[in-house]
């Protein structure tokens, strides 16, 4: 990619864009970033970031952000935004930033997806992923779609900080394995991906070196404070029955309880090979652990 063109990152001024965001600029890139007309954007212009004002629903905003742009970063997500609009940003959203990479002529797409999300479609937001992924496709557009775990250090603050509350909340049965990732890790890889050397219409799974259940993870984290670190499970059944009764009027709980019940099938389990290829050896849910404590200032 030309060091003279701009890299877009869609999302910079989310956690996970943000870091995207530090990666690039630690990489020696351009960045230009794509943002709301009324987002302040102030923290990123003081890091010399480029500001492209528009928004995912507005087709030509984005068709002019992508102008000129060597590659497209997109961490935006609707759903784990908790945006009012979220569902039209992970359906019609994504549809226009891939009719818009394919207009503009974008050389490489980095879509940020889910693991297995082409195995779920009673899981809405992991399967807006995998359409996400069928549209750039349909539409020619050179892209790499990196499709990370579950995202520990979002999960265990969910009730606070772990180490000090001494618990962690989850969704459905604590004793299954699956795959997790930290936000840190994946921003990086994400970066990384501008250049990295994939054919197109890839799609990468990313995780640790095996998958661990969250009583796992949870021990993992009690040996490194030596402090018991509880888990509080909400049950599966609790879920789905409660995204039942509420229906469409919070459609996010029984999004919640699919992909809760997604967990409990034991199948939400990464293959890392391809990630330890491009990016280097998978971090182990030990490492990964010490280093989301550290962050913490444990």
């Amino acid at each position: 990619m030309s060091e003279q063109e701009p890299v877009l990152v869609v999302g910079a001024t989310g956690s996970l864009g943000g870091q995207v965001v530090d990666r690039l600029l630690a990489r020696g890139k351009k960045v230009r970033a794509l943002v709301r007309p009324t987002s302040n954007a102030g923290r990123l212009e003081a890091k010399g970031v480029e500001i492209a004002r528009g928004d995912m629903l507005d087709l030509e905003s984005l068709i002019a952000a992508m102008t000129g742009a060597a590659a497209v970063i997109t961490t935006a997500a609707g759903y784990t935004g908790n945006n009012k609009n979220a569902h039209e940003i992970d359906t019609l959203g994504n549809t226009n930033l891939a009719v818009a990479a394919s207009k503009v002529g974008v050389k490489r797409f980095v879509l940020t997806s889910i693991l297995t999300s082409d195995q779920t479609p009673d899981v809405p937001h992991f399967w807006h992923k995998k359409l996400a992924e069928d549209k750039l496709e349909e539409l020619g557009v050179p892209f790499v779609a990196l499709r990370p775990g579950a995202f520990f250090d979002q999960i265990a603050q969910l009730g606070g900080d772990p180490f000090e509350k001494g618990r962690i909340i989850w969704l459905g049965s604590k004793n299954v394995p699956l795959t997790f990732v930290l936000t840190s890790d994946l921003a990086t890889y994400l970066a990384e991906a501008v250049d990295a050397n994939v054919a197109d219409g890839e799609r990468i799974d990313l995780g640790w070196t095996r998958p661990t259940s969250m009583r796992e993870s949870a021990d993992v984290a009690s040996r490194l404070r030596n402090k018991k670190i509880r888990v509080l499970a909400m049950p599966t059944g609790l879920l789905r029955a409660v995204g039942k009764i509420v229906g469409k009027s919070a459609p996010l709980m029984s999004d919640m309880g699919g992909m809760a019940a997604w967990f409990d099938s034991g199948r939400y389990v990464a293959n890392t090979t391809r990630q330890t290829e491009l990016f280097g050896p998978a971090p182990t849910p030990e490492d990964a652990i010490t280093r989301f404590a550290a962050g913490l200032g444990h």
